[in-house]
Order: structure tokens, then C-alpha cells, then sequence
């Protein structure tokens, strides 16, 4: 849980390197004048540990002195200097100190100044340090658990920009390697913020942020400039929350990170949406990864399952944890069995935290969820909530005319209408689409945007709504349709393929989403043209895999009378869905 991987960053941020040169007070109590008589006689100084004591403005200023002619000094171990001392007392210490190493000309290279609580006031007292020439050389950057706020979060990325804008322009750009900021309340801006920083620097190794209260619109900024990143080792987002937005975002950020070793994603209620894009992810690339959280999600046994198929053949994995979701006894159980088929049964974590299958209600629980954070939007969101209720409205008259086109296919319109593609997206009819002409195809190229996976989604399902095997013409016309449209958006290095398929398992009823999305009344056009899809040499392979774990759920949502689709596209040998079927 969250309480662990603080501890364990704790516990990493406490096992820094022992260098030459080093001076330590650690923990030690002593008086300062002391101390000053020490740092000043120690030759070649280069490291100085000041952690677990208390120095107040009058004995940061004694320090500061000493360390003026300190040249050689490059690493600053100040964690926890500042136990039970007033606020206002800090920022002017590390003012002082500050001064005195840009007086020294050191170079540094960690700079530690995590568990001070200092706030953002205490982000200022180390502003000008961080701009200067002292600075141009940094690589660790420690600041956890320093209550910076969204503030002290803008500051900070503010003087990091200046610091990497002043060293390029001496050609020595910054190149910030660890970067940890936990427990801050950075939130949505701070994060973004620092993001902009981040990508600026493009030099990062490791980034913890763990605990920052940070939601879709901060991860998403993150997940950007991780992309500019490509060194980029550790990413630990621990406890804040991604939701379905920030961890499609961040799936797709991945897909640019082959050196990515650690991902700690837990606690950020990725949901089982998220979970798929990360899976993608993983299938697709990092040949190295080392360790995937993706514990206290929300993450239903279908899509854990997938996460686990996506480790295959990754060889220096050495755990997977997936404890504190919704798998359910039996969903465990499954995990438990195919990573073991997998031969890495010893790589998964516990799971004795699972939260057990989601029940119904759950849907109005993850929707009130929803409203809170979209209130924390902007206030153009309420806008496009009205347009959505609006479609629903509208996906309900859809609904009504698709159970008179399955039960009515030769019955014509009252009243003629002149053939568009948007008159029939709007209302699906065998009728309507034979009408479009020859043409019926570019027509559909033309009306939906496949930039959007949700979109061509949706047009898909309207348009194989009207499929009719026994119908060659109507047949036909739906094929030629979907390929189309199908094969212009997956042609796109753009189109999020990943997204386009999570919609599908959403508006067929088979995944939960946070978006209120009403599901489609499923007839067997939908089955009949998703078998003709997957055998297209322009759909992906690897989502053949998604659509196969939540198949088999469609016999909870169809009547009987569709087995027989399903059984059509068992013959597809690729998706092996008869074991899923009834006897």
C-alpha cells in the first residue's frame, strides 16, 4: 500500500553513497561552534551530512562561513536539519547557506533536503542556489516530504528552467538525473509545472512523486514530458490518482521509455480501462522492466489477466504486484494460473488484500467519483456533460430504431430522406445504407473522425448493427463500410488502437467506464462483423488478445439466441472462445 512505498523511499533516500571527502553530523546533536572549527580545518571537503539535527538561522549562519572556501564541495546531505524549529526560521538558514557555496564556486551534485517541511517559503530560501553556477551540475535533486505545495511546486520548476536555460547557454546544460519530491501537495499544477522542467531537461533517470494529490490533468502534463525522457529508469507515481485519462496518458508515454526498469503506479486507481493501455504498453516494449505496481486499482480480473500475459518473455522482471483490486476468488485464482503457465507463478505478489468482484452498484460509487473530480475542471466541462446527456438522449431513439431494424429489415421509411452518413449514424438501417450508393464507403471516410477512437468506435457498432448474413448485398455494403473507416484509422501513427478497442468492450457492455456511457443493445451484426475484423491484415494482433479475455462475459449480457455468433467466431482459430460457451 501507499504506507510501504513511502517507506521504501525512506528507506532508499537513507542509503546514499559514503564519498570521499565526507563529513558527518548525522544524527549526532553536536553544538555548532564545534562543528564550524571542524568544516573549516577538513581539507578537500566534499560532502557534508547535517541530517537528524536541529540549526537555527544563527547556526546555519556559522556553518555557512565555513564553508566558504570550500571549492571541492559537491554533495549536500540536509535532510531533517530542522526539527523543531519555527518556519520563519528556515528559509533565512538556507538563504545562508545557499550564499555560501555559491561563494565557494562548488559544483554540486546532490543537494538533500528532504523531511524539513519547510513549505513554500522554504522553496525560496534555496531559489537562488538552485539558479546558479552551483547548481549547473546537479543530479540529485532530494526534496521529500517538504509540504512545497502547488507554490513552492512552481517556484521550484521555475528556478530548475533558469538553472538549465543560464548552464545551456555556457554549454553544460543541466542534466538532472533523480528527481524526488513525495508527500508535497504538488497537485494537478505544481505537477504540471514541474513537468514543463522536466521536459525542458530531458535528462531524467528516476522520478518520484509519490502522494502529491495529483489527478488526470497533472499526470497526463507528466506523462508528456516522461516522453522526452528516454533514460528515464524508475517512474514512481505512488497514491495519486490517475483515473482512465491520466493512465492512457501514461501508457502511451511508456511506449517511448526502453529503459524503464520500475513502475510504481499503485494506489492510482487506474481502473481496468488504464490497466489494458498499460498492459499494451508492456507487450509492446520495455525489454528491461524490472518491477510493475499496479496494487489498490480497481482493476477487474479480466484486464489483471492481461497485465500478467503482457510480462511474458520479460526476463529481468522480478515482480508483479496486483494485490487490492477487484479480481474476485476465482479471479486470483486465474491469475495465480497463467502466471504460473508463464512459468513466473514466484514473481507475483500477494493477494491476499483483493477487494473481490466489483458488484453492480459499484457503477454509481465510480460515477460519483467522476462529478467530484470533474468539478475541480474547468467550468467548459458542465458544457460538454449537457452534450453528452444529450446523446445519450439520442442513443436511446438509436436503440429503439436498431430493435426495428433487426426485426424489420425490408420495412422502408414513411417518409423518404435524401442518403447521407449522418442521417444514418443517426438512425441504422439496412434501407439507409444501401442508399448511400457505391459511394456509401468514401461517404463514411469523409463523416467520422477517426482521429477519435471513441467515435469510430461507436460508428462501427452502428454500422454492423444492420449486418445480415443472409442478405449478400447488405452484407456486403456493412464490410466495405467498416474496412473503409477501419483501415484509415488504424493506417494513423496517431490513432490509439488500445482506446478504440476499450471502447468497444465499454459500449458492448462488457467493461466498466468512468464516462457515463450507455451500452448498446448487442444483436449479432456486432459479433458477425468484429469475426470479419480481426481477420484483417490492418487490425492489430496484439488487441485480439483484449477482446479475447473479455469475450467470454458476453454470455452474461446476450440471450441464447446469439451462442451461435459467438460459435461463428470460434471458427476464427486465432480467438478461442468455444470453452467460454454453454453446452
Amino acid at each position: 500500500m501507499a504506507t510501504d512505498a513511502v517507506a521504501q523511499l525512506a528507506d532508499s533516500l537513507a542509503k546514499t553513497q559514503v564519498t570521499e571527502g565526507e563529513l558527518s553530523y548525522k544524527g549526532q546533536g553536536r553544538k555548532f561552534d564545534n562543528m564550524v572549527k571542524e568544516i573549516q580545518e577538513f581539507k578537500g571537503l566534499q560532502a557534508l551530512r547535517l541530517e537528524g539535527n536541529t540549526y537555527g538561522v544563527e547556526a546555519a549562519q556559522a556553518i555557512a562561513k565555513a564553508l566558504e572556501t570550500k571549492s571541492e564541495f559537491k554533495y549536500c546531505y540536509w535532510s531533517d536539519m530542522f526539527t523543531g524549529r519555527l518556519r520563519s526560521e528556515i528559509p533565512p538558514a538556507l538563504n545562508s547557506l545557499g550564499a555560501a557555496l555559491m561563494t565557494a564556486g562548488a559544483r554540486l551534485t546532490v543537494l538533500d533536503l528532504s523531511d524539513n517541511a519547510f513549505g513554500p517559503d522554504g522553496v525560496k530560501g534555496i531559489e537562488k542556489l538552485l539558479k546558479s553556477t552551483a547548481c549547473h551540475t546537479l543530479q540529485e535533486l532530494r526534496l521529500n516530504n517538504c509540504g512545497m505545495g502547488i507554490g513552492g511546486g512552481k517556484i521550484l520548476a521555475a528556478a530548475l528552467t533558469e538553472c538549465y536555460k543560464q548552464s545551456s547557454a555556457q554549454g553544460t546544460p543541466l542534466g538532472l538525473k533523480v528527481f524526488i519530491a513525495g508527500r508535497n501537495r504538488l497537485e494537478n499544477d505544481g505537477a504540471t509545472a514541474l513537468a514543463q522542467a522536466f521536459q525542458l531537461m530531458g535528462s531524467l533517470e528516476e522520478v518520484h512523486v509519490p502522494q502529491n494529490g495529483i489527478n488526470h490533468p497533472g499526470v497526463t502534463a507528466l506523462a508528456t514530458a516522461m516522453q522526452h525522457n528516454p533514460q528515464l529508469r524508475v517512474l514512481n507515481l505512488n497514491d495519486n490518482t490517475f483515473t482512465k485519462k491520466g493512465a492512457i496518458a501514461m501508457a502511451q508515454a511508456l511506449k517511448h521509455l526502453r529503459s524503464i526498469q520500475v513502475i510504481n503506479f499503485g494506489d492510482c486507481l487506474v481502473r481496468s480501462e488504464g490497466a489494458i493501455a498499460i498492459a499494451e504498453a508492456v507487450t509492446e516494449g520495455l525489454p528491461i522492466l524490472k518491477e510493475l505496481n499496479l496494487s489498490f486499482g480497481e482493476i477487474t480480473g479480466e484486464a489483471a489477466l492481461l497485465v500478467a500475459q503482457s510480462v511474458e518473455g520479460k526476463a529481468t522482471l522480478e515482480k508483479l504486484d496486483l494485490n487490492g483490486n477487484c479480481l474476485g476468488e476465482e479471479g486470483c485464482d486465474d491469475l495465480r494460473e497463467v502466471m504460473d503457465g508463464l512459468n513466473m507463478g514466484d514473481l507475483l505478489g500477494s493477494l491476499s488484500d483483493d477487494e473481490g468482484e466489483p458488484e453492480e452498484e459499484d457503477d454509481d460509487e465510480e460515477e460519483d467519483d467522476d462529478e467530484e473530480e470533474d468539478d475541480d475542471e474547468e467550468e467548459d466541462d458542465e458544457d460538454e456533460e449537457e452534450d453528452d446527456e444529450d446523446e445519450e438522449a439520442d442513443e436511446d431513439d438509436v436503440e429503439e430504431e436498431d430493435d426495428s431494424s433487426v426485426n424489420q429489415v425490408s420495412s422502408p421509411p414513411s417518409v423518404p430522406r435524401s442518403p447521407d452518413a449522418a442521417s444514418f449514424l443517426c438512425f441504422p438501417s439496412p434501407d439507409k445504407l444501401l442508399k448511400l450508393g457505391t459511394k456509401r464507403a468514401l461517404l463514411f471516410e469523409q463523416q467520422v473522425d477517426v482521429a477519435d477512437a471513441g467515435k469510430t468506435a461507436e460508428a462501427f457498432l452502428k454500422i454492423s448493427s444492420v449486418y445480415n448474413e443472409e442478405d449478400e448485398q447488405v452484407k456486403s455494403a456493412v464490410l466495405d463500410s467498416i474496412d473503409a473507416i477501419l483501415r484509415k484509422a488504424f493506417a494513423s501513427p496517431s490513432f490509439q488502437g488500445y482506446n478504440f478497442v476499450s471502447s468497444l468492450l465499454v459500449m458492448l457492455g462488457l467493461l466498466k467506464s468512468e464516462d457515463k456511457v450507455k451500452p448498446v443493445h448487442v444483436v449479432p451484426g456486432h459479433l458477425q462483423a468484429l469475426e470479419y475484423v480481426v481477420r484483417q491484415d490492418y487490425f492489430p494482433q496484439d488487441h485480439i488478445a483484449v477482446l479475447e479475455a473479455f469475450m467470454s462475459r458476453l454470455t452474461h449480457h446476450i440471450g441464447t439466441k446469439l451462442f451461435q455468433c459467438l460459435r461463428i467466431l470460434n471458427g476464427l482459430g486465432t480467438l478461442q472462445f468455444s470453452k467460454h460457451y454453454p453446452e
